[in-house]
């Protein structure tokens, strides 16, 4: 059953512009978020405000979720004034945030005691990428379930993958995704380290690294967007978030009696210097590595 209806639950840089994106669709979207600047502002655009996560679920059917940590979308989705308490069918929740497979598994295996319907959907994309709706989003669950979220998915993102029945499959598509970006802005961060030691043009290493094999859609986007900028907060992806999708990777890892030996360094290289990059954009890796020389 489609529903012009949608909840949408999380309006922050990355769920604003996709609550957004699904008005502009036609659809009626509900918002909600803890920060009631960000209702008002959803508001002003034409959204729905001024419900809870408990009252959403008894307003449309199927109800969207992006959320900042795993903690704050298990009491979103587990809570006494959770989604899940207080849903019942015909009702979907579709979760767009990074977490562990264990807790999509968790939530799914809750919701669907009660018969309610859930993926675990997390995005790739920058939030420029989430305004204009050229998002890539991995999907795990129940396929025909997939089926009926389509319609949905497409108005925010470009790129939607079924991944496959395990609600926790795009999750660890998503951690892979973010592990090897995490690796990449550290090579940006140290190539552009040895460039500045040798006198040579940021520009310069630039286009020619773009045209050969050490070439990175990270390079481009930290590089482009940021670091020639000399701004490292408009439309951040932070170190802070990056640092928790890296501890997630690993977690994934060892869970598969894995080893990172990259990812855990870079994990134990980040906790001992973020403190002053946490809020900035990830690309800040190179200010991390420059400011440290110049500490010292």
């Amino acid at each position: 059953m489609e529903t012009k209806k949608v909840g949408f639950l999380g309006l922050g840089n990355m769920g604003f512009p996709m609550a957004s994106n699904l008005m502009k669709a036609g659809y009626t979207v509900y918002g909600v978020d803890v920060n009631k600047e960000n209702e008002k502002r959803f508001a002003e655009i034409g959204g729905m405000v001024g419900f809870t996560s408990a009252t959403l679920a008894s307003e449309v059917n199927i109800i969207f979720t992006s959320l900042p940590t795993p903690k704050v979308v298990e009491d979103v989705y587990l809570g006494i004034e959770g989604l899940v308490e207080n849903g019942k069918p015909p009702l979907t929740l579709i979760d767009l945030s990074t977490i562990s497979p264990e807790l999509n598994k968790k939530v799914a295996k809750a919701a669907l005691e009660k018969g309610i319907q859930y993926l675990g959907a997390p995005v790739s994309g920058s939030v420029a990428g989430a305004e204009a709706a050229t998002l890539s989003v991995m999907v795990g669950g129940d396929k025909k379930t997939y089926g009926f979220a389509l319609p949905y998915l497409e108005t925010i993102g470009k790129n939607i993958f079924h991944v496959g029945e395990d609600h926790g499959l795009g999750t660890i598509v998503k951690l892979i995704n973010n592990l090897m970006a995490g690796i990449h802005t550290q090579a940006v961060a140290e190539a552009l380290s040895i460039a500045d030691a040798a006198g040579l043009d940021h520009e310069i290493v630039y286009r020619i690294v773009n045209v050969s094999t050490g070439q990175s859609g990270i390079f481009t986007r930290n590089y482009k967007n940021f670091i020639a900028q000399d701004e490292y907060y408009e439309g951040a992806f932070t170190t802070a978030l990056l640092l928790k999708d890296l501890k997630l990777a690993n977690h994934v890892s060892n869970s598969f009696e894995g080893k990172l030996p990259l990812g855990e360094e870079l994990v134990n290289y980040l906790e001992s210097n973020i403190e002053e990059y946490a809020d900035k954009d990830i690309s800040s890796a190179y200010l991390m590595l420059t400011e440290e020389k110049v500490k010292l």
